[in-house]
């Protein structure tokens, strides 16, 4: 098990790949399934939620609350389709030495455009997702990277969206 990275909003790397979290039980399970498939577009969300579980608001709190102290919860929050937005979204690939990783990654995970940033064992092992505004500021923003870490950077510019969402079940199970 590799270790997660404090990130800027949605990016994070795991070196060495999977990780496996425990869920607590099958009321924490069934909290995650919600999160993930069924969250409630309504003022008090959790409220719902609760009402949905036959436990107290304060619970489904302080359930969730556990749950991203221990990593299973990273980031709660709306998925927007970005190209369908009017943005540009471009994956990247850097060949990075194994003595700066850590020193890249985080340059990396500062930029408010990176989504996702994850460490592979391939030739180019850092991979990361970059949505700007326009075709021209995503460019500027990866010449700006490129001068700080002193390595080339591959853009491959999105030309088909073909999966935005991930969802594991844990409700019947207890491992996430």
């Amino acid at each position: 098990m590799g270790t997660i990275w404090p990130r800027t909003t949605g990016a994070f790397i795991i070196p060495g790949g999977k990780q496996t979290l425990t869920v607590k039980d099958q009321i924490d399970g069934k909290i995650l399934d919600i999160l993930q498939n069924e969250f409630p577009l309504e003022e008090r969300p959790f409220l719902a939620i609760a009402g949905q579980m036959g436990i107290s608001e304060a619970d489904v709190l302080e359930r969730i609350a556990a749950m991203k102290a221990s990593g299973l919860i990273r980031r709660i929050g709306g998925i927007f389709d970005s190209g369908r937005m009017g943005y540009y979204s471009t994956l990247c690939a850097i060949e990075v030495p194994s003595d700066r990783i850590a020193e890249v990654g985080q340059l990396i995970n500062r930029l408010p455009g990176v989504t996702h940033n994850y460490l592979r064992d391939h030739e180019y092992n850092m991979w990361f997702t970059l949505t700007a505004a326009s075709p021209e500021k995503a460019a500027s923003i990866l010449a700006e990277l490129e001068k700080a870490i002193g390595l080339p950077i591959t853009s491959m510019p999105t030309q088909k969206v073909y999966k935005i969402k991930v969802s594991f079940e844990v409700g019947s199970g207890h491992e996430a």
